[in-house]
């Protein structure tokens, strides 16, 4: 099969151009499911050898493993974009066992939530370290939200976040540190709360806005269309429902979901088209939609998500799915 070819797409109105397809790496360092260092470090090389130019990480991927071997990968290439994300503090001495648990084979540091300006600031710097680097592109204020933190708990970090925490993200943008900010979430409500307290170049937004559900389409999308925000959407198989597996939103899948994964693949078995590979096109042809990052654990991954990406999908594979109902109305669909 030939190199795949990647178009670019700008990250809000900033004139950064991200490539469509971008590593996502939370499931390659380890997250719920051991990896290797060496599969890591294989991943990383297969989608960057590629020609992948927009790479995503997070401190709290490994506790420190992801940011470390992504600015390995990095550090001896060029053209490539880099987000990582502030919110969570990495202090020594080993995790919870639950934490651990979680991130089997990860750093011996513990996370300490914090989204105030000083937090924020230090995150910067701490992540600049650990990656070995000397920029990072767009910085995202991590797990803000109910669903992490609960009611009450979010509270007073979502305040912290939209004041101190926008304030420090406001001034490195401005001072041209960073080329932009937004959130790295969950849930399209904390996206629409943030709106509220400033401009956001963009926001990974994992989960959704997919080929299994569209809900944020004509609420949160047109907001940001309005905003002159992108979103980044990480999770496009809904955390392993759309790629043959049996989760979704990282827990075992309803069966109302799993009935409807299991339409939508038959529609695409029809057409002799891989689901994640029509998975991985339908987002993009909404245009606020910047990247897609998947995450894959390993070099065959990797190779199996650009073998998909390679697919040729037919006009009528979207049209049966609109016809069964699958899709929402007016969702946008490849041309």
């Amino acid at each position: 099969m030939a190199k795949p070819t990647f178009n670019k797409r700008e990250i809000g109105k900033t004139g950064l151009q991200v490539s469509e397809l971008g590593l996502g790496t939370a499931a390659m360092a380890g997250n719920h499911r051991p990896v290797s260092i060496e599969d890591h470090r294989a991943a990383l090389k297969t989608g960057l050898d590629a020609g992948i130019s927009y790479l995503d990480t997070a401190p709290y991927y490994g506790f420190g493993r992801s940011e470390h071997l992504a600015g390995d990968a990095l550090r001896e290439r060029n053209d490539w974009v880099l987000s990582t994300k502030a919110g969570r503090l990495l202090a020594p001495n080993a995790p919870t066992d639950s934490e651990a648990d979680a991130w089997p084979g990860c750093f011996p540091f513990h996370q300490i939530y914090d989204y105030s300006y000083d937090g924020v600031m230090r995150s910067y710097e701490m992540s600049l370290q650990r990656l070995g680097l000397d920029r990072i592109d767009i910085l995202l204020l991590h797990d803000i939200g109910e669903m992490q933190h609960g009611k009450e708990a979010n509270r007073p970090l979502q305040q912290d976040a939209m004041s101190g925490g926008y304030k420090a993200l406001d001034e490195l943008r401005s001072a041209g540190d960073i080329k932009a900010i937004g959130l790295g979430v969950n849930e399209q409500e904390v996206c629409e709360e943030a709106m509220k307290h400033g401009h956001w170049d963009t926001f990974l937004l994992a989960g959704r806005y997919t080929l299994l559900e569209q809900n944020p389409l004509n609420n949160f999308l047109v907001d940001c269309e309005n905003a002159g925000s992108t979103i980044i959407l990480g999770g496009p198989f809904n955390s392993g429902i759309l790629a043959g597996g049996d989760t979704w939103n990282y827990a075992k899948a309803p069966d109302t979901i799993i009935e409807k994964a299991k339409k939508i693949k038959l529609v695409c078995d029809a057409h002799n088209i891989p689901l994640p590979a029509a998975a991985l096109r339908f987002p993009l042809a909404h245009p606020v939609v910047s990247s897609i990052i998947p995450g894959p654990r390993s070099a065959k991954e990797m190779a199996t998500i650009l073998e998909w990406w390679q697919q040729d999908i037919p006009a009528s594979l979207w049209s049966d799915l609109q016809n069964e109902g699958l899709l929402a109305e007016g969702a946008p669909v490849p041309v």
